[in-house]
């Protein structure tokens, strides 16, 4: 018998990790390849960083996949304590504090982000590729 909140394929539609909306909102964006970040494709998303959205052209395409890309998500990776969509936000706007990380429970790696500019804003690259990846992480140990 699985746990509660444990998300199968048939339930991951109504109790997904990501947000449709916050998706879209990211995509007016999407040129920076902010939604495809989101929703754990950072390859695809440095390259429409550097491309401007594929030249535009991908990002237009974007807007029919964003679906696609948010049920992918939400089965790939597991619900738990934290919001993605929160600590996305906290990342992408205020990923130099370590807002982020705190919200995540990573609190010395947070104070350090703070007092060092998002250590550099290395830092916050790498949580712009592997976030998703990191909250998942911790939601499968918190079970």
């Amino acid at each position: 018998m699985s746990a509660p909140n444990h998300v199968t394929h048939a339930n991951a539609a109504t109790q997904g990790t990501h947000n449709m909306l916050m998706g879209y909102l990211l995509w007016l964006f999407g040129f920076t390849g902010a939604h495809r970040f989101y929703y754990g494709k950072p390859i695809t998303g440095t390259i429409w960083f550097f491309t401007f959205g594929l030249f535009l052209i991908g990002w237009i395409v974007d807007l029919f996949l964003i679906p696609l890309m948010d049920r992918q998500a939400d089965l790939r990776f597991q619900r738990g304590s934290r919001s993605y969509t929160v600590t996305w936000i906290l990342l992408t706007f205020l990923g130099v504090l370590g807002l982020h990380r705190m919200y995540m429970g990573k609190w010395i790696t947070g104070v350090i982000y703070l007092l060092t500019g998002g250590l550099f804003l290395l830092g916050v690259l790498y949580d712009f590729w592997t976030l998703n990846d990191q909250l998942s992480t911790r939601h499968e140990r918190e079970r």
